[in-house]
């Protein structure tokens, strides 16, 4: 039995692993067989985390958070939960190699998954003009001509902040009326660099090594026309990873874990949850970082006040699975 579990390798993951090692709670980090290191080993450059002047490539950035957390004595292991127990005293995480670890304390940071189109190339020119995220990649785009795909307030959002550096932005949408609030459509209506197409779908993605246009299907009758384009941005909303969880954590509305003010206390004892499986608003690595931070202090004030005993069990375990 172990004191710490850490389930998930983003921001959220890796930074809580990085204080709760500091601790000397020589955290266990599930840390996936194939997502490891979140979805910023899916981006290229990346300009806005603090502390690199020059930014920094996602995966690097990922792996100097990895290996922050071994250098304080985080353990790794690159397999995948299957369930998990988290009613009781003592937590039970299954993985997929069958292996069973136990702790005192879990912090829950799996993230959340962008939806996607399903259509070819998509994840080909993912970071080479296919992007999810505007505040991450926009100013990549300046002076270009893009698009982003969506109908709701984030598809809103994603456009009008995309007018500070793009020339022209499109806006495409499947139906012939948006889901987005009027607020957030009177803004992007008025936008004179925002053009609506409705009534479309994008069905190709086109592009060698970078995005140079899509191929449109009209919803009503069929027929295809190609936009060119340096950027398609994706903002049909996503979806926190949460199916390990239900039915014994508390979620919100907007399907996130419901966690107590500030702080990343979850409905269950001992249990923590962070990054962005618990927001559906922010959704950036330095917020995901933050929320990290508050989990592995939250779980190392919890510890902190389980009897003695209960530690000592934990404690005397080896460091490694």
């Amino acid at each position: 039995m172990r004191q710490l579990i850490i389930i998930g390798s983003g921001p959220a993951g890796y930074t809580a692993a990085i204080y709760a090692a500091r601790a000397n709670l020589a955290p266990l980090v599930i840390a996936s067989s194939v997502e490891f290191g979140g979805e910023l080993m899916k981006t290229t450059e990346v300009e806005n985390y603090p502390g690199f002047v020059d930014g920094i490539m996602g995966p690097d950035l990922m792996m100097n958070m990895q290996k922050q957390a071994e250098r304080f004595g985080a353990e790794i292991v690159y397999d995948d939960v299957t369930s998990v127990e988290l009613a009781g005293e003592v937590k039970k995480v299954t993985l997929g190699n069958g292996d069973v670890h136990e702790a005192l304390a879990i912090i829950y940071a799996t993230g959340s998954a962008y939806r996607k189109l399903g259509i070819d190339d998509e994840t080909r020119l993912s970071g080479y003009g296919v992007s999810w995220c505007a505040t991450c990649d926009g100013a990549f785009f300046r002076q270009k001509e893009i698009a982003v795909v969506g109908g709701g307030d984030s598809a809103m959002e994603e456009a009008t902040f995309l007018t500070r550096f793009a020339d022209k932005v499109y806006v495409i949408h499947r139906k012939d009326s948006l889901r987005a609030s009027k607020a957030m459509q009177d803004r992007a209506f008025n936008d004179p660099k925002i053009e609506f197409l409705f009534n479309k779908e994008v069905a190709h993605i086109y592009g060698d090594q970078l995005v140079t246009g899509v191929g449109l299907l009209d919803t009503v009758d069929g027929s295809e026309t190609t936009l060119d384009l340096s950027g398609l941005f994706i903002a049909i909303g996503a979806d926190p990873r949460t199916h390990l969880v239900h039915g014994q954590l508390d979620l919100t509305e907007f399907g996130t874990i419901a966690v107590d003010g500030r702080s990343s206390r979850t409905n269950l004892t001992g249990v923590f949850a962070a990054g962005d499986v618990i927001d559906p608003t922010y959704r950036q690595a330095v917020t995901a970082a933050g929320s990290g931070t508050v989990a592995a202090l939250d779980a190392e004030h919890y510890l902190a006040g389980l009897p003695k005993e209960l530690i000592d069990k934990a404690t005397a375990q080896p460091v490694s699975a």
